[in-house]
């Protein structure tokens, strides 16, 4: 478990990934996202998740190359989107996120969704794109423990972190736990439910307790469940507040009552039907 906003998961290929970061979905390119990147990288943040749907790539690169921070101390993350999987599409569409963030390497490279019959040829793209040093570490983004195990009986190179919709109406404990098992790193992409969960009664008490907020309390349960978190925000007070929680500790019992606000309800897509 990570214990500062600079914290690091080591990862089942030794590269180290910080345990907490940005998302970036659904902020517009441009001045908008470059601001946002910039203020989360001033104010400590060191990994930044994006991808080609985003269609902001190009402000994060420029942020990223703008900070004054040195590149191999920033961590970034894109993803191939479905209308480009297959094995050549995959190597084109990375060479295209290479360019529109003006990077030599990517820290993070995932099949964004587990596309039928697509899916397995997409990996092997990323495989080879990892064996060239193209960026260096790579997995998967909303797979299912079927999709895994499809993946993991063909791949020669296993994925190192799996992110998936995760927060606690949404806890996925087959899931992780089959991700724990096979050393898969399993990341949580809105983890805030796209801030329907900050009214929960249960969320406000705890936070009370605290001096902390619902979205403070529900990260803090994503850090000690061994998770790594991207909250997205584009204000400046929440990307402060959303990483200010390193000074408080949930008890095991605070846990287990997350846990159980868990009703399997997605605010996205199931992986099977999306």
């Amino acid at each position: 478990m990570i214990s500062s906003l600079d914290g690091k998961v080591v990862l089942n290929n030794g590269v180290e990934m910080p345990g907490f970061g940005l998302g970036v979905y659904k902020v517009d390119d441009g001045i908008s996202v470059f601001q946002t990147v910039r203020t989360a990288i001033e104010y400590g943040y060191r990994s930044i998740d994006t991808a080609s749907f985003y269609q902001n790539e190009q402000g994060v690169g420029q942020a990223v190359r703008k900070s004054g921070i040195p590149r191999e101390e920033l961590f970034i993350t894109s993803k191939v989107w479905n209308t480009q999987q297959g094995y050549e599409e995959t190597l084109q569409a990375f060479e295209e996120s290479l360019e529109k963030l003006g990077l030599d390497y990517l820290d993070l490279y995932l099949v964004h969704w587990p596309v039928r019959g697509k899916f397995v040829d997409t990996y092997r793209a990323l495989e080879k794109l990892y064996q060239d040093g193209r960026v260096r570490a790579i997995g998967v983004s909303n797979f299912h423990i079927h999709h895994l195990e499809e993946l993991l009986a063909s791949c020669t190179i296993k994925p190192v972190v799996n992110q998936v919709e995760y927060h606690p109406h949404l806890t996925q404990v087959e899931l992780k736990a089959f991700c724990e098992k096979n050393n898969i790193q399993l990341e949580a992409w809105s983890p805030l439910k796209r801030g329907r969960l900050l009214d929960e009664p249960t969320l406000v008490e705890i936070g009370k307790k605290y001096g902390k907020s619902p979205a403070q309390v529900i990260l803090r349960w994503d850090i000690q469940n061994h998770v790594i978190t991207i909250p997205k925000s584009t204000n400046v007070q929440r990307i402060k507040e959303n990483a200010n929680i390193f000074d408080f500790e949930l008890t095991e019992e605070e846990m287990n009552r997350i846990d159980d606000l868990n009703i399997n309800d997605r605010s996205g897509s199931n992986p099977d039907d999306f």
